[in-house]
């Protein structure tokens, strides 16, 4: 580290001033310049970018346990450790999560049932999915973003943005889902909070017309929404917390780029 700290500042001071400062030889400076790396050294060079380029298509979120579960997708051989200690080296440390338990309570749904009670999981696809809104601040205003998951892959079937808080919105994210999964009439549930959106003409028609059961959570209770709250959390962990849009266009494409080129075919 000395020898690495002299190479780094020779072109500052003498390198006779900085051996003498660390107490380190010119001789032993000059002969590990020019020394070969070790076979561990040259490795761990190597390995260790394979480490960065995994971290940094993650969006820079991934932990040292993410990204060891990667390589090992990839046919590498490596240990935990080891990949905990290049993550050291270079800086790379994934972005941590806001902790904190929000309250277990609310009033029951007057207009649909909670079909859904919780049960976050599902046998085969386009049998439950759930959905939910959240926003984005730009230097425009509010985008919002409207997104549909269904609970047996967990992938986003379906996403709608828009500028304003009207049911098209969700809408929007509903027909998405339909158009690319194309459920059986009187399989599906649709799951979602008792919002404005949700509870609107538009939208619960066009489920009756697709033959997808409504199913809704309690007021002012994100347990019974749990799942999709959690994907809104990782978006923002993940995204937009470390970002700050000039336009509602540049947000939408960032969103884009999350869902469909990482969140989906990857995350």
């Amino acid at each position: 580290m000395r020898f690495a700290f002299i190479a780094k500042h020779r072109g500052i001071w003498p390198v006779s001033w900085i051996c003498e400062a660390l107490g380190v030889s010119r001789s032993g400076f000059h002969a590990w310049l020019v020394r070969t790396p070790s076979v561990r050294s040259r490795s761990d060079e190597q390995f260790g970018a394979r480490v960065r380029a995994r971290f940094i298509s993650s969006y820079r979120t991934y932990g040292a346990r993410r990204v060891w579960h990667d390589l090992l997708a990839e046919g590498l051989s490596c240990g935990l450790h080891r990949v905990e200690r290049l993550m050291r080296a270079q800086g790379l440390k994934a972005r941590p999560r806001r902790r904190g338990l929000p309250k277990d309570e609310g009033q029951r749904s007057v207009i649909a049932g909670n079909v859904l009670d919780r049960q976050f999981t599902a046998d085969g696809p386009n049998q439950k999915w759930v959905a939910d809104f959240t926003y984005i601040w730009t230097a425009e205003g509010w985008l919002y973003v409207a997104a549909v998951i269904d609970l047996f892959s967990r992938r986003v079937v379906g996403w709608s943005m828009r500028a304003d808080l009207r049911a098209v919105l969700v809408v929007g994210a509903l027909e998405m889902a339909l158009e690319r999964r194309r459920p059986p009439v009187g399989v599906l549930v649709h799951h979602s909070d008792q919002g404005a959106q949700y509870t609107s003409l538009a939208l619960g028609r066009r489920l009756r017309e697709a033959g997808v059961a409504c199913s809704m959570g309690s007021v002012g209770d994100c347990y019974d929404n749990a799942l999709v709250e959690s994907f809104f959390a990782t978006l923002e962990c993940e995204l937009l917390w470390r970002h700050r849009f000039a336009t509602r266009e540049e947000a939408r494409i960032a969103v884009f780029s999350f869902i469909e080129g990482f969140y989906n075919p990857r995350r």
